[in-house]
């Protein structure tokens, strides 16, 4: 049990004061806070000084690690520079047209403008709205219905959440709103029937999608939104030959594409673009995270020239596009990101996710496929996940009661490693880009004493099949 927080403490004000996101907040007011000083590199250290390994850049997002000279001038030099200005009314400042150029040029199939928000959630509710009206500008107000997929995780404002396809973001929520359709999730291991192959997996998942669509009317179906590698769903791989098949269904039916690249954009997966690793050709794209490293808040929206005229159209109607936000393109993220882009590129993030990525994934797999409490083992590039199984034969989950997983995490602590847990007893590996061959071996020792841990746990209770 955790001892109380010392009364005046950080983290008894924590308590006292602090909603936190994504948090049982009555079992947080009984344990407190894990309360982080300082980072760098691929760890992090307590208030007690004690060091763990972030093996998930704190979410999915720390792609330089903890500390880098070059960002805090970056942001420093901005801020006095030219600390705020917005892109309202045809205002425009330099790093929000350089950082626009970057990403243009960047993009993975031929795109005409990018649009700024603060996060991936902001990034996606926006391509919402802009294919609401797109839509309404071209003359098709019927055609709204958005397709998202189940497990998919898009965001948490309304709209985004809705997209996103995991209980706890609709429970209690009222969510998710009208007009947001959920077709299967593409996991293989757990949802391919007895025998069939990925191809045949992807060729039904392809006709499921098709026959949503005509029920729905194709006349009223407007994109379809998907993560190249399904993130907080579980770092869920599609299929072999997926979204080909997916996007022959879209174009059949004029449905747009939007390629969810918040986590898996900036190298993650071994290419620029998780879109260029899975085949996807979007006609949007949406990015955060890495964008700036996660030094300062900053997403990003690109649209393709048919989506750009839609809207230009649209407003040249109406008088203005009346969507963005007080920090759309704020000097100081975009400066951030700008530099970010060229650390990216100086130092060939690429070729090095290309080298640690593979090394990773085979350590991942060496150490785990064949542990019993192990039912698989995924993932490409610097992102991976491992699904924790009660009978590794027959593919069985544990009892969510039973908290395999939470547990894991804390044994992870225990054991110097910040750990996050997914839907469906999974453990994340998203770790720094930045981080070398010796350190993904420290982790992968780290939390093999966590899983034997886990094991001797679970074997005094007769939870585990071993």
């Amino acid at each position: 049990m955790t001892p109380p927080a010392a009364p005046n403490s950080a983290a008894a004000r924590d308590i006292a004061y602090a909603l936190h996101p994504y948090t049982d907040q009555k079992a947080h007011a009984e344990n407190g806070p894990l309360i982080m000083t300082r980072g760098k590199g691929v760890r992090v250290f307590d208030d007690s000084g004690r060091e763990y390994i972030e093996t998930v850049a704190g979410l999915w997002c720390a792609a330089l690690g903890f500390d880098n000279e070059r960002l805090v001038a970056a942001a420093t030099e901005q801020m006095r520079k030219l600390p705020f200005y917005h892109g309202f009314t045809s205002r425009s400042h330099e790093p929000l047209i350089e950082l626009s150029e970057m990403l243009v040029q960047r993009a993975p199939v031929p795109m005409s403008k990018a649009f700024f928000a603060n996060s991936g959630s902001e990034a996606n509710d926006s391509a919402i709205k802009m294919i609401w009206y797109y839509n309404n500008a071209i003359g098709r107000p019927q055609k709204k219905k958005i397709i998202s997929r189940m497990k998919a995780y898009h965001g948490v404002t309304l709209a985004s959440a809705s997209l996103t396809g995991l209980p706890a973001n609709h429970k209690l929520f009222d969510l998710p709103i009208a007009g947001i359709l959920h077709t299967a999730c593409p996991h293989h291991y757990r949802f391919a029937h007895e025998g069939e192959s990925e191809e045949d997996f992807a060729t039904r998942l392809a006709t499921e999608l098709e026959t949503l669509i005509l029920a729905e009317g194709p006349d009223t179906v407007a994109a379809m939104f998907a993560e190249p590698i399904m993130g907080a769903g579980g770092v869920l791989l599609p299929p072999r030959g997926y979204f080909p098949k997916i996007q022959a269904v879209l174009k059949k039916y004029d449905v747009l594409l939007v390629a969810d690249e918040v986590i898996c954009g900036f190298g993650r997966t071994g290419n620029y673009w998780g879109s260029q690793t899975l085949e996807m050709q979007p006609d949007i794209l949406t990015c955060a995270k890495a964008l700036s490293a996660s030094f300062l808040p900053i997403s990003g929206v690109l649209v393709n020239e048919k989506v750009f005229q839609g809207i230009s159209e649209g407003s040249a109607t109406v008088g203005t596009w009346g969507h963005g936000f007080t920090y759309s393109g704020h000097p100081v993220p975009a400066a951030v990101a700008i530099e970010t882009l060229k650390i990216y590129d100086e130092i060939d993030i690429l070729g090095h996710v290309r080298r640690v990525g593979p090394h990773m994934q085979k350590a991942l797999r060496d150490a785990f496929a064949e542990h019993p409490l192990v039912g698989e083992v995924r993932g490409t590039g610097m992102i991976a996940a491992i699904e924790l199984s009660a009978d590794k034969a027959k593919k069985t989950p544990f009892d969510p009661a039973k908290k395999a997983a939470a547990r894991l995490v804390k044994l992870g602590e225990e054991n110097g490693l910040i750990l996050r847990m997914l839907p469906g007893d999974a453990i994340a590996f998203s770790p720094p880009l930045i981080m070398e061959e010796g350190e993904v071996d420290d982790m992968v020792a780290r939390f093999g004493k966590a899983l034997d841990a886990l094991s001797v746990q679970l074997r005094r209770e007769g939870l585990a099949v071993v």
